[in-house]
């Protein structure tokens, strides 16, 4: 019977991350297969609806499209023009223009936001936690505090997703040699994988309890 147990807890421990993994990428794909439904129906009966994964080459060929199309002179003057009409629907333009201007210093690559993984004392002096550095938080946020001030983002875990926005003063920021990759990892595995890539277990609970003798 132990040894029943331990063969049980080895499955259990293999295949649960395996079985997530999979049930993630399933989702992430017919998600993104959705998108042939946005298609008109004498295009959308031309494509496999059968094939898994038809909607993620769309989805991709579309953005590489749009991309491309962005970098010459023609797509560059359909872009202004397109961004122009929203800007001028009373509620479309408010949400668009936050939308673009997350995105902007999100995905650009001239833009600072999560570019450096640091530390900082949260939530108490004394207690350090990993956070990103978003940007200058602006003249009228750094007027009132004064000083030479950086805005930080402290990410929660295991959802990086949600967290916390400070304005600190640089000396009481901590610059890490990691990267943010690294970083994000850390939090998301809520500290067991370190940012040196290696795991703080001794050994894979899975290979411990395959090789434990009893």
């Amino acid at each position: 019977m132990p040894n029943l147990k331990k063969y049980f807890v080895t499955g259990l421990l293999i295949l649960v991350p395996l079985g997530i993994t999979v049930w993630v990428l399933n989702l992430i794909v017919s998600t993104m297969d959705q998108t042939l439904r946005l298609l008109p129906p004498s295009v959308r009966s031309e494509f496999p609806f059968s094939i898994p994964g038809t909607g993620v080459i769309l989805t991709l060929a579309i953005v590489l499209g749009v991309g491309v199309l962005a970098h010459n002179f023609i797509g560059r003057r359909l872009v202004l023009w397109w961004e122009a009409l929203l800007r001028r629907i009373p509620v479309v333009s408010s949400i668009y223009t936050s939308v673009k201007q997350v995105s902007d210093t999100l995905f650009s690559p001239s833009g600072q936001a999560f570019r450096k993984a640091v530390l900082v004392e949260f939530p108490r002096d004394g207690a350090w936690s990993v956070a990103f550095v978003v940007g200058d938080p602006g003249a009228a946020l750094k007027r009132p505090l004064g000083g030479d001030l950086q805005t930080v983002y402290v990410p929660t875990a295991p959802n990086p997703t949600s967290g916390y926005i400070l304005i600190l003063p640089i000396e009481q920021i901590i610059d890490l040699d990691i990267s943010v990759d690294d970083a994000l990892k850390f939090v998301v595995s809520m500290g067991v994988v370190t940012p040196n890539g290696k795991n703080t277990t001794a050994a894979s609970p899975a290979l411990s309890a395959a090789e434990s003798p009893n």
